[in-house]
């Protein structure tokens, strides 16, 4: 078998509801992970960029 398996311990999702409501708490993670995910890969293109070994476009 390739694929692993995922074990069912994870509680369901409404296991803690939160009176301010989960869907924006989980938006508001998400936005935080994708400014980080941009910045990171903003920082790698500018390293690829200044180390000169991009291939040429022909």
């Amino acid at each position: 078998m390739t694929q692993e398996t995922v074990p069912d311990e994870a509680p369901p999702p409404q296991a803690a509801p939160q009176p301010q409501g989960p869907p924006k708490g989980l938006l508001q993670q998400m936005e935080e992970l994708m400014a980080a995910l941009n910045a990171d890969l903003s920082q790698l293109d500018a390293e690829l960029q200044s180390s000169g070994e991009r291939p040429s476009a022909d």
